[in-house]
């Protein structure tokens, strides 16, 4: 999504926006660039050494007559790097926070590499920054940070309520993102799961936009925890701003992240957050101010907060406010966009 949302806004500012994608990425990246009238190439990375990878790329960038490349997360910064330096072009990095990229030593080796040979390299949160320097062992000024940034979309809630069956008073819970164990689903789950048993909490619902491995998991853990009817796992939504604005509470409850859209866009919809306090996660919340942070991996805190917001509507109200706030000073596309053009035209970061 940020790939789709900064092309737009570079477009927007007159650039032209040609995308590359891995071949293995053709699908719903490619369809939804195709649908907003981007132009784009596909190379094919998976199964090829380094040096033909590479000279494909070489190739395409010769016939692109390209004057920025932006690369984004370690394969493509790691081949962007070469090629880029091959036929001078300025080339800029963005990684956006997966923890274990930098496990093995010929990432770590590639990365560094890669890092040497760009413009510049961007990461997405303060957090992801200095975990990749000190993980690659790099001075404090290799790395130079630019938070994501969203455009501000309107959503109708009334076919969320109507879709499912969100009666007067029944709020709605919203947890968005691929269903993978570190989204920490189940903990959401189970922690709704032990408020209902205590009945601590008035009427809910629960949906989760996304799909992934941890689907069966996760219907089973519904039905082990008697809440079918009250969890639904909605799959991959192209209606994440209406479910945002629906949303009374919105809920992020993973391990570790770089800095996640899906926190930005609850923020700017005015729906108050809970969410871990991992990762970039406490620069775009502070506790108890524009949200409220709760320990990773932590079930009794996450209920504890649940209680807490579900059982106050002022509360709701007065978090989400300041978190529309935050958001819309320090959070918006357009910063994002402007810091990144900087980038392009060979300046740097203040």
């Amino acid at each position: 999504m940020l790939v789709i949302q900064l092309a737009e806004e570079l477009r927007q500012r007159g650039h032209e926006v040609v995308s590359i994608l891995p071949t293995r990425l053709k699908g719903w990246l490619h369809d939804h660039l195709a649908d907003r009238g981007f132009r784009f190439e596909t190379i094919e990375l998976a199964g090829g050494s380094t040096w033909s990878c590479t000279r494909d790329l070489l190739k395409l960038l010769r016939r692109l007559n390209l004057d920025v490349l932006h690369s984004h997360e370690f394969t493509m910064a790691v081949f962007g790097a070469a090629a880029s330096r091959a036929v001078g072009v300025r080339h800029v990095i963005t990684m956006h926070g997966n923890q274990t990229m930098v496990d093995a030593l010929r990432r770590r080796i590639a990365l560094r590499v890669a890092f040497r040979m760009s413009h510049a390299t961007v990461a997405v949160s303060e957090d992801t920054r200095v975990h990749l320097r000190e993980s690659l062992g790099l001075p404090d000024d290799a790395i130079s940070t630019i938070r994501n940034g969203i455009p501000r979309q309107a959503g109708d809630p009334e076919p969320i309520r109507t879709e499912f069956d969100l009666s007067q008073g029944t709020l709605l819970v919203l947890a968005v993102g691929g269903l993978h164990k570190r989204k920490g689903h189940a903990l959401l789950i189970e922690a709704l799961g032990r408020l209902q048993m205590e009945g601590r909490i008035p009427p809910w619902k629960l949906v989760i936009a996304g799909a992934g491995p941890e689907h069966e998991p996760l219907l089973s853990l519904v039905e082990e925890k008697g809440l079918g009817g009250r969890v639904f796992l909605a799959g991959q939504r192209e209606d994440i701003p209406a479910l945002q604005v629906a949303a009374d509470v919105f809920v992020m409850p993973s391990l570790w992240e770089g800095l996640p859209l899906a926190v930005l866009e609850a923020m700017l919809a005015g729906t108050p957050v809970i969410a871990s306090r991992t990762s970039g996660i406490p620069e775009a919340i502070s506790h108890n101010e524009d949200g409220i942070l709760v320990r990773p991996g932590s079930v009794h805190e996450l209920a504890a907060a649940l209680e807490r917001l579900l059982n106050s509507r002022h509360l709701r109200r007065q978090l989400g406010e300041a978190g529309k706030a935050r958001g819309e000073r320090d959070f918006t596309i357009e910063r994002m966009a402007g810091e990144y053009e900087r980038l392009y035209r060979g300046g740097g970061l203040d």
